[in-house]
């Protein structure tokens, strides 16, 4: 498993998602990501699994240590009170003694940024999590919260056709981790001719191609699988790096975009 370093923290650039897994199938799901060496694992209060997340995490037997784990607190609860008193109940849902990673999960313009990273803040100097983070923001906005906090993450959709690529300027010039949700474009990429040319010859999937790509750009991966096949292969992305012409030409597949959420 290769690393990405941010801000001096080490953070495994493959993760899994779990979205939209629930109940059993979550739990079981999570257990064999784990057994699989998975060591980065995402969730959110939105996703309503967080408890089946962190009882997956105990099964498992891998030290708390070794996970890094990320939740996120929903727009609805972005009020300084509410930040607390979710993120409390998301750390007990998990059960996990802390939290790695806490992401806003997208922006909400009816509560100033100040007074939500103010509550982040605290939940930071009292030990519930680590590190501060965003999803689904701006360039814009991203600045505007790093005038109240010290951001480690930026998580985003982010594949060959959305290929953000002021945010991940951005991130480089500011150490944050950008972390790509939705990698393979909602399965598009795998009828692609280019992805599965370049694939052909490494012997991948077009899947596994579209991640390589977003690894070797730095940014942190986080793929749902909802079978263990899918788990393995998505794994499978640490044995072959593509040439520059292979990632100009999946670069070319997002035309002239530079970031849109």
């Amino acid at each position: 498993m290769e690393i990405i370093t941010v801000q001096g923290e080490a953070v495994p650039t493959l993760g899994f998602g779990t979205w939209p897994l629930k109940g059993e199938e979550c739990r079981l799901g999570v257990e064999d990501a784990l057994a699989l060496g998975y060591r980065h694992i995402d969730t959110a209060q939105g996703y309503e699994n967080e408890a089946e997340v962190g009882q997956a995490m105990k099964r498992s037997g891998v030290p708390r240590e070794s996970i890094f784990l990320v939740t996120k607190v929903r727009p609805g609860n972005f009020t300084y009170d509410k930040t607390l008193s979710s993120s409390y109940e998301s750390l007990e849902k998990l059960d996990a003694g802390y939290i790695d990673l806490l992401l806003l999960h997208w922006p909400n313009p009816d509560v100033p940024l100040a007074e939500t990273l103010r509550a982040m803040r605290k939940l930071q100097e009292e030990g519930v999590m680590r590190h501060i983070g965003v999803s689904n923001f701006s360039p814009a906005l991203v600045q505007e919260a790093a005038q109240h906090a010290t951001i480690f993450c930026n998580q985003v959709e982010f594949h060959p056709y959305h290929p953000q690529r002021e945010l991940l300027a951005q991130a480089r010039q500011m150490d944050y981790l950008l972390t790509a949700y939705s990698p393979v474009a909602r399965g598009k990429v795998m009828s692609d001719p280019v992805l599965q040319r370049i694939g052909a010859t490494h012997g991948k999937t077009p899947a596994q191609v579209a991640l390589r790509w977003l690894a070797q750009q730095g940014a942190s991966v986080i793929p749902k699988a909802g079978s263990n096949e899918h788990r393995r292969a998505n794994l499978a992305i640490f044995d072959f790096s593509l040439n520059d012409a292979e990632m100009a030409a999946i670069h070319a597949l997002g035309g002239d975009k530079q970031s849109v959420l």
